[in-house]
């Protein structure tokens, strides 16, 4: 019996950005809140990343890309949409996102881990328009080791961070990560924890949940950024959490 399964994941929002503005951070800007990717061709057929293709393409208010070849062994279709909307004279928008598919394996934890993702990539989409666009971004990404696998791995980071059990999102809090800085705890559930300084937005992932490594994503908006430093700094730091907790 076939495992193949259909999924929609659906969001609507407003921000504090012009339509262009998303259009820009969608297209070409993805660094700055999910991870660099080719921009697409600006036509209907054109290419995408990872293969996909363009089949809608209506700036700055529709853009559809698909892959029909996901190369995945648990999905075997992939699509992305955005429909964008002018608010208050444009000087804001709204923004319906729609993500789809077929899950081949694993259905109801492929999803939820999409589910979630997707609200967490969202939010820092929509921190990246209102508090740093259209600065550029050096982005810089890593994984934890097998031991950042367990149950309990994303709070052992949140520990090491020195994030107390109440802080709650829009705090302003002192991080020890690889060096102490000030920060808005701009995102914290039991999955993920964002925090934004004045030039950056740190990311930390808790794929624990879904049988992966805890992540660390670093969007730096910094002049001097330097991705090979801020992942070298975040690796070494991540793989001690994890060495003393063991």
């Amino acid at each position: 019996m076939s495992k193949e399964k259909e999924f929609e994941i659906v969001r609507e929002f407003d921000v504090d950005a012009t339509p262009e503005e998303v259009w820009e951070a969608i297209t070409h800007g993805t660094g700055a809140y999910l991870w660099p990717m080719e921009a697409p061709e600006p036509k209907v057929g054109g290419t995408a990343a990872f293969g996909s293709t363009v089949t809608a393409y209506d700036p700055p208010h529709h853009l559809v890309i698909r892959s029909d070849d996901v190369g995945s062994p648990v999905q075997s279709l992939n699509q992305l949409e955005h429909v964008i909307e002018e608010r208050d004279g444009g000087r804001r928008a709204w923004v319906r996102y729609v993500h789809s598919g077929i899950l081949t394996d694993d259905w109801d934890n492929q999803y939820d881990g999409a589910s979630r993702h997707t609200d967490f990539y969202l939010h820092t989409l929509r921190e990246y328009l209102v508090h740093f666009a259209p600065r550029p971004v050096t982005f810089a990404q890593l994984n934890g080791p097998e031991a950042s696998i367990t149950p309990g791995a994303l709070t052992e980071v949140e520990r090491a961070l020195g994030l107390a059990e109440d802080a709650a999102e829009g705090a302003r809090v002192t991080v020890r990560g690889p060096r102490e800085f000030d920060a808005v705890l701009d995102y914290r559930n039991p999955y993920f924890v964002g925090l934004r300084t004045d030039d950056a937005l740190i990311r930390v992932f808790g794929r624990n949940h879904w049988g992966a490594p805890v992540g660390i994503s670093v969007h730096d908006f910094a002049a001097d950024a330097d991705a090979e430093a801020n992942e070298t700094a975040w690796q070494t730091w991540l793989d001690a959490v994890y060495s003393q907790a063991r």
